[in-house]
């Protein structure tokens, strides 16, 4: 399989088959939800970049779903009273985000149990999981997500989601440190900007995790037969 290793494409050499094993893989699509995602001035954390990802991760996943591979959804969902954040111990973001893109006047509501803002942009189907104890930047804190995956057998992760420089990138550091084979698909995940999302890509290919295309993993899962859901 192909990969990008600090931005270069490359034929990845015997070693690495883990990272594409499609019986013991699970996706992992990260806070693709009205909160980051709507297109209104009161969008809570902006993310507009990706909104140009939610139809190629659906039929990502589609593909996926075919294939038999799982799909968890994961969100942050916080508590109606803000406890958990913006009347308890406010998340750094809340202070340093606005410092660069200037201030987000509905910012106390992003992520609230119960708000629009916590509703999935990209389709859910029946046989897909959802994690929404996510209260701050991992998909792993404080969340029950290892265990779900140490129950389903996953060893390798495929991340997509946003954002690359942010939750992406804690899912690969955490990931790559509890012991999985972590994937990125650089298609399918979008930054703060490109700058940092290039980045942020470069740092995950040299340390914790294998950059690839959605294609390019797609056409090594289709070679790998049977199908999880065929041999059931």
């Amino acid at each position: 399989m192909q990969a990008f290793v600090y931005g270069e494409r490359k034929v990845l050499p015997a070693g690495f088959e883990a990272f594409s094993d499609r019986a013991k893989t699970a996706i992992i699509s990260i806070d693709m939800h009205q909160g980051h995602l709507a297109d209104t001035p009161d969008c809570p954390c902006p993310a507009p970049r990706a909104r140009e990802i939610v139809d190629p991760i659906d039929r990502f996943h589609d593909e996926a779903r075919k294939l038999g591979v799982p799909i968890i959804h994961c969100r942050t969902i916080l508590r109606k009273d803000g406890v958990d954040d913006v009347k308890g111990q406010p998340a750094t973001w809340r202070l340093t985000f606005p410092l660069h893109v200037g201030p987000i006047p509905n910012a106390a509501e992003a992520a609230i149990e119960g708000s629009r803002w916590t509703e999935f942009v990209t389709r859910v189907e029946p046989g897909d999981m959802i994690v929404q104890t996510k209260k701050r930047l991992s998909v792993f804190y404080p969340t029950d997500l290892d265990f779900l995956l140490r129950n389903l057998g996953s060893r390798t992760l495929v991340l997509n989601g946003g954002f690359t420089d942010c939750c992406v990138l804690n899912a690969a550091f955490e990931g790559s440190n509890l012991g999985y084979r972590v994937t990125v698909l650089r298609d399918l995940v979008r930054g703060t900007n490109p700058e940092m999302e290039e980045a942020a890509l470069k740092m995950m290919s040299l340390h914790m995790a294998v950059v690839a295309d959605s294609s390019d993993l797609l056409g090594e899962w289709r070679r790998q037969q049977p199908a999880r859901n065929a041999a059931e």
